[in-house]
């Protein structure tokens, strides 16, 4: 599915659990080519990792939310195989278990995961995960920003 529409998210820390920081970028493909036309960065003090991944995805969603100009399609890329893998596989699962994971336990960032499982919802979302520190472009960028919102902390 290709929109025109692409969002590309990071998170990350400093230590896990330590200093946190994310970042999205979001594009849209013009016939002059590739414009960014969003993005932000932030950081939280004491978080983990995967906090920080599904933070990045929920503000950018957000941000599109917000946005009445742009197609609410896109394709959202991820380094993260906890996010890509657990909104398009897992959390199905973990409704149906009333938010407990196959072992049993209660799924970690049960409240990050609610918020992002109500806004895709208002979206047509692809699910694409990227291998990180590979050389693309725009995700390179949001490593480059996550680590300048852990670092103003």
């Amino acid at each position: 599915m290709d929109t025109g529409l692409k969002i590309y998210t990071d998170g990350g820390c400093l230590g896990n659990p330590g200093q946190g920081g994310w970042a999205y970028v979001m594009l849209l493909e013009t016939f002059q080519g590739e414009k960014i036309i969003a993005q932000n960065k932030g950081g939280e003090k004491d978080t983990t990792n995967n906090r920080m991944e599904l933070t990045a995805v929920i503000s950018a969603l957000r941000a599109l939310k917000a946005m009445n100009d742009v197609p609410h399609k896109a394709t959202l890329y991820t380094d993260s195989q906890y996010v890509q893998k657990g909104i398009t596989e897992w959390i199905q699962t973990w409704k149906r278990n009333s938010w407990k994971t196959s072992d049993k336990k209660p799924v970690k960032n049960k409240d990050l995961w609610t918020e992002l499982d109500s806004l895709a919802g208002e979206f047509s979302v692809n699910w694409e995960w990227v291998k990180g520190h590979a050389g693309n472009r725009y995700n390179e960028l949001c490593d480059r920003m996550t680590q300048e919102a852990i670092s103003s902390l």
